[in-house]
């Protein structure tokens, strides 16, 4: 905020804060000292996830009706502030807050969630979540949180369901080796099945990918639809809404 009204604009990292209303008060400095806020949701330029952005964007397969999102880790013990909202804020703000971005980016704002999970102390440790929309005839969900089998530092995917097409992604971490479970694949209502082309998939890319869509955005002097702060903004506001869920309560 000092950087705002110092007439800087600002690259965050992600979650933009730790709290929806602190989220609330940067993106509204931004706005008032005319000046673009982004947040570094860099998931939407991995591979991956960017080529299905642009399946959906192409339109060739109709419009969406849902999906649901994967996103593990195992416990992280040598982060011991991890489960510490007030430093960390926990699995849901660490990590599902990239599924919560992506969600809102690829469906628009939900109307509600509905969410089970455990806690640990203060946070959400791991929880199921169904979004609800304005449109009822869309079904999203996610998994997200820590498992406690060190076996499988991580996991993360998705099968996106279109009109007349379904897309499906997975890659894990399995006994500290990188596994691509399942590329990512088109099963086509016809009964074609297409694994697309993805380049070399440095993961390094995603994040030249993401500076270019910051470079973009201010040399048009237009907000970015991907890394805007509102986006970043309505992802803390869902995982609140979640923990809300688990927890009992704000």
């Amino acid at each position: 905020m000092k950087a705002l009204a110092a007439g800087k604009h600002v690259f965050c990292e992600k979650p933009l804060a730790l709290t929806e209303a602190d989220c609330v008060r940067m993106v509204d400095a931004a706005k008032k000292a005319g000046k673009q806020l982004f947040a570094g949701h860099v998931l939407p330029f991995f591979p991956e996830y960017a080529e299905a952005r642009r399946i959906i964007a192409e339109g060739k397969h109709g419009k969406l009706l849902g999906g649901w999102f994967k996103r593990l880790i195992s416990d992280p013990s040598w982060l011991p502030d991890f489960y510490d909202p007030a430093r960390v804020g926990g699995p849901l703000l660490d990590l599902h807050v990239h599924d919560a971005h992506l969600i809102r980016l690829l469906f628009g704002m939900p109307t509600s969630v509905r969410s089970q999970g455990r806690r640990r102390g203060k946070v959400v440790e791991y929880c199921h979540t169904m979004f609800g929309f304005a449109d009822p005839a869309l079904v999203v969900g996610a998994a997200s949180g820590v498992i406690n089998q060190q076996g499988r530092a991580f996991t993360h995917g998705f099968e996106i369901h279109l009109e007349r097409a379904t897309l499906q992604y997975e890659f894990a971490v399995i006994g500290g080796e990188p596994r691509l479970i399942l590329p990512l694949t088109v099963y086509e209502d016809q009964g074609r099945v297409v694994v697309p082309a993805l380049g070399g998939g440095d993961p390094c890319l995603a994040f030249d990918g993401e500076i270019a869509e910051v470079v973009r955005s201010l040399e048009s002097g237009r907000p970015s639809a991907i890394l805007g702060g509102d986006l970043a903004r309505d992802a803390v506001g869902l995982c609140r809404l979640q923990s809300e869920a688990v927890l009992g309560g704000p």
